[in-house]
C-alpha cells in the first residue's frame, strides 16, 4: 500500500519545529522527479509544488506542515493492528496524501498547488507559511485553500483564536523561615491560578458551529529549593477561543485576569477565521463523504488565508485526539478514506 509506505517515510524523518531542513530536502528531491506545472518553489525549508494547470477549474491549494511537536515518543513510527503509531503518524498524515497526489496524478477538475511549509507549530507570527504567501503572488490569487490537519476524515470549518502570554510576578527576597520577612512571587499567582483552574468552557456559536473558550496555564518558572522567599515568577497562559472574540479582545481579558498584581507579556497572537459553510468548494467536500463537519477548536492555517481573503477549511485522515500525544496514530482505513475523499471532491469541480 503506497499510502503507508508514503506515511512511514514522511515519519522516518524527524522534523521537530525549526528542524525541518532534511525533510524539506527529502521532498525536494521526490518531487523534483516528478512532472509538475511548473517549476518547484522554494522557500527556506517550504515547497511550493504546481501540480496542475490549464484545467478550466477553480486554483485549490492543498496545505500541510512539516514540522511535528515533540511528544516525547521514542523509536520509529510503526504499523499495529491496523494503524500507523509514533511520532508524526497524524500529524503527517496530511503531507501523506499530498505526495501521493503528486505521485500518483489521479484526474483533476482543478488548479492544484502543493504548499509543504515548515514551523507550522509556531503560530501565525511564527510559521513560515507567512513568509511564503508574501513572497509567492500566484499562491494569494487562490480561490480554495485546503489545510491537512489531523480531523478524522471531518470537515472541520473555521479556525480557533490563539493567545499566548507571560505572565510575570515579582516580590522581594528573604529568609523563608521569619515571619512577615520577604514578598514571595509565587503566592501573588495563587489569586490568577484560581481564576484560571475554575475557568468554564464558554460556547461560541457561529453558523451552527461552536467553539470553545478555554484559559490554561502551561508552564511555570520561578524560585529553588531552600530557604529563599523567591522574587520572581512566570507562567506561560493559553487562551483560545472562537472567531467572535477578536484577538484585542483576547488581550484584554488576559490584562484583567492579573488585575495588576503582574505583568504581561504578549507572546503569540494568532486571530480566529469564522467558517464558510456556504461556500461551494466546502459544500462539494461534504458531499464527498467526509465524517462529518464541525468547528476548528485549536489554531490552524486558515486563519492566514482568511487574512487573505482566501477561503480555507480543514481535512485530514489522522486521529485528532492523538497530536502532541504519545500515543499520536492514523489508521489505515481512515488513510484510504481520506485519499477516496478527496478524489471524489476534484471531480466535482468544474
Amino acid at each position: 500500500m503506497e499510502l503507508l509506505e508514503n506515511l512511514l517515510w514522511l515519519c522516518k524523518i524527524p522534523s521537530p519545529p525549526g528542524e525541518e531542513r532534511s525533510l524539506a530536502d527529502a521532498l525536494d528531491q521526490r518531487l523534483a522527479a516528478r512532472p509538475l506545472a511548473s517549476p518547484l518553489r522554494r522557500y527556506g525549508n517550504s515547497l511550493v509544488a504546481p501540480l496542475t494547470r490549464g484545467t478550466g477549474g477553480p486554483r485549490v491549494l492543498l496545505v500541510g506542515q512539516l514540522d511535528v511537536a515533540n511528544a516525547g515518543q521514542r523509536g520509529e513510527a510503526r504499523t499495529e493492528d491496523n494503524r500507523v503509531l509514533g511520532a508524526g503518524a497524524a500529524e503527517k498524515s496530511g503531507l501523506c496524501l499530498m505526495l501521493d497526489l503528486a505521485e500518483r496524478r489521479p484526474p483533476v477538475r482543478a488548479d492544484i498547488t502543493l504548499v509543504f511549509h515548515a514551523r507550522g507549530e509556531c503560530g501565525f507570527d511564527g510559521s513560515e507559511l507567512r513568509v511564503v504567501l508574501e513572497r509567492d503572488a500566484e499562491l494569494r490569487g487562490a480561490d480554495f485553500a485546503l489545510v491537512l490537519r489531523p480531523t478524522d476524515n471531518k470537515l472541520q470549518l473555521g479556525s480557533g483564536g490563539s493567545t499566548h502570554a507571560t505572565l510575570a510576578f515579582t516580590g522581594r527576597t528573604a529568609h523563608s523561615g521569619l515571619p512577615g520577612a520577604g514578598v514571595n512571587a509565587i503566592h501573588k499567582l495563587a489569586r490568577v491560578l484560581s481564576r484560571v483552574a475554575t475557568f468554564e468552557p464558554i460556547p461560541d456559536v457561529v453558523d451552527g458551529l461552536t467553539w470553545y473558550e478555554m484559559m490554561n496555564v502551561t508552564s511555570a518558572h520561578g524560585g529553588r529549593p531552600g530557604s529563599v522567599v523567591p522574587d520572581h515568577l512566570e507562567v506561560n497562559v493559553h487562551h483560545t477561543y472562537g472567531p467572535s472574540t477578536s484577538s484585542h479582545a483576547s488581550q484584554e481579558r488576559l490584562m484583567a485576569l492579573v488585575d495588576r498584581v503582574g505583568a504581561v507579556r504578549f507572546e503569540e497572537l494568532s486571530r480566529p477565521a469564522p467558517p464558510n459553510r456556504n461556500h461551494e468548494l466546502v459544500a462539494a467536500l461534504e458531499r464527498s463523504g467526509v465524517q462529518g463537519v464541525e468547528a476548528r477548536q485549536t489554531w490552524t492555517e486558515v486563519a492566514s488565508f482568511t487574512a487573505l481573503r482566501i477561503p480555507a477549511a480543514n481535512f485530514g485522515p489522522g486521529a485528532e485526539r492523538t497530536m502532541h500525544a504519545r500515543g499520536e496514530m492514523t489508521g489505515l482505513s481512515e488513510l484510504g478514506q481520506a485519499q477516496t475523499i478527496l478524489d471524489r471532491w476534484f471531480a466535482t469541480m468544474t
